[in-house]
């Protein structure tokens, strides 16, 4: 039987975090722990109150108020009339839109840790957070970051005391553990759901550029995106950011953020900043069955070089195309997300531990955890004129930018559009954020002069090589 499976958001869980354990790490020192099946009838009447009532007073509401203005058509709102002429000649009204999510009190002091995707778009919006009994406060935005997907706020409440949640470490658990999901679904009010780790490292679900997810069957609805998957010792473990579904409710697979990339975000915030991530230096791309056999490998795990930035710390490592990186220290790498997942978590500064397997040996190599190089100058432009790529905000591509933009690939040169302004013949060209040009008239494009160089000199006839997702599209425009 054939069926297709929906991504869909969840908004609504949360969990805190002790103010003490927050300014030392949020990361408490791992206790080995007896893992052991129900033996008697009372066993199985166990209860999860205790764990409950320990971490649930730090699950949060957010509420998000967007003030958004439309042009609406002057013809009584007939649907026509709005469609043909709203946008360009109609009369500007504002409309409030409201989102519900859920979040998680992290420090004593108000600091509240949500999914970015609750409050995206809430630049100039009011953002309120509700606790489990009932009071009400203003937040302010204090770090976004959408790779992550991630997002802290602080309450405003000067004075005010608020019950928190230990971070625990999200790379002690186990398939099959027992944890708890917290948060708001449809809006009823707080609601506690159950369930076991179905799988952990789960790579390939399209819903950030670092994806490294804790999947559970505990039940996660709509209203409960930012809020917490808790262990049995009433620490966090996850914040949950998703699920697959075909009707838009709980089919039993839920995915949460883990708490060790959480606590990398909480303490960027804290300090300040922004998310900093360590640069590896090469291109990788996953293995398949007969990329492994070819390797001499018995199995398709890790995650391939193909290529390397002559500066970058895995070529200054001695690391070369054709190996296979393994492990980072003691975890195992599956894949290129698990290794970047690894490697974003240890933050920028000190060293890291690379297994590579390499003609059927294993090799070892330190890499050093440094940001990556803006190297050539970024030389941002916007391009105008009477060529198909006026209307962009171009850039000259380099490891610095490759990360600002998301791209896989920092080993890549080239121009790179950053901003695509609408209504323009660029728009009408479908040319996108991340798009490189990398040819003009048969020409390489190598730097930003160059290009504007080569569409100046197009002559009323252009031929662009553009490259999305690896591929590269050839177009003639006649101007």
């Amino acid at each position: 039987m054939r069926f297709l499976a929906h991504l869909t958001w969840q908004r609504g869980l949360s969990i805190m975090l002790g103010a003490g354990a927050l300014l030392t790490g949020l990361v408490l020192p791992v206790v080995a722990q007896q893992r052991a099946v129900p033996e008697s009838q009372a066993a199985m009447k166990q209860s999860f109150a205790p764990v409950v009532k320990q971490a649930a007073p730090a699950v949060v509401n957010v509420y998000v108020r967007h003030r958004v203005e439309q042009r609406v058509a002057p013809f009584f709102n007939d649907p026509f009339f709005e469609r043909l002429f709203g946008e360009r000649f109609g009369i500007p009204r504002e409309r409030i839109l409201n989102s519900l999510g859920s979040g998680v009190l992290v420090s004593r002091d108000g600091v509240v840790v949500t999914n970015n995707h609750v409050i995206k778009g809430s630049g100039k919006a009011e953002i309120k957070v509700a606790l489990a009994d009932g009071k009400e406060f203003p937040a302010k935005l204090i770090l976004q970051d959408e790779k992550t997907d991630l997002a802290v706020l602080r309450l405003d409440a000067k004075g005010e005391e608020f019950p928190s949640i230990a971070f625990a470490d999200s790379d002690t658990l186990e398939v099959g553990d027992l944890v708890l999901a917290i948060g708001d679904p449809f809006g009823v009010g707080q609601t506690v759901t159950s369930g076991i780790v179905s799988a952990l490292a789960r790579t390939k679900i399209g819903i950030s550029d670092y994806q490294f997810f804790i999947q559970t069957d505990a039940a996660i609805n709509p209203g409960n995106s930012g809020g917490a998957l808790v262990d049995m010792d009433g620490h966090l473990v996850g914040i949950n950011t998703a699920i697959f579904s075909r009707s838009g409710g709980s089919d039993g697979i839920g995915f949460a953020i883990p708490s060790n990339m959480v606590n990398l975000v909480v303490q960027s915030a804290l300090a300040g900043g922004t998310v900093q991530r360590p640069w590896f230096g090469a291109s990788l791309q996953p293995l398949t069955s007969d990329l492994a056999e070819s390797l001499g490998m018995d199995r398709p795990s890790g995650a391939l070089i193909t290529n390397l930035h002559a500066k970058g710390p895995a070529a200054r490592a001695g690391l070369k195309a054709g190996d296979v990186v393994v492990g980072v220290d003691d975890k195992q790498v599956q894949d290129p997300q698990g290794l970047h997942y690894r490697l974003v978590t240890q933050g920028v500064g000190g060293e890291v531990e690379i297994s590579v397997l390499r003609k059927g040996q294993t090799v070892k190599a330190t890499i050093a955890l440094v940001p990556p190089i803006e190297e050539p100058a970024r030389d941002t432009r916007e391009l105008k004129g009477r060529h198909p790529l006026a209307g962009t905000k171009v850039a000259n591509l380099s490891p610095a930018v490759a990360q600002d933009l998301g791209i896989g690939d920092d080993t890549r040169e080239g121009v790179v559009v950053l901003e695509v302004q609408p209504r323009t013949a660029a728009a009408r060209l479908g040319l996108k954020r991340g798009d490189i040009v990398v040819g003009v008239n048969n020409e390489k494009v190598t730097s930003v002069a160059n290009l504007t160089v080569a569409l100046e000199l197009g002559g009323g006839a252009w031929r662009l090589a553009v490259e999305r997702g690896g591929k590269v599209f050839n177009v003639t425009v006649q101007g």
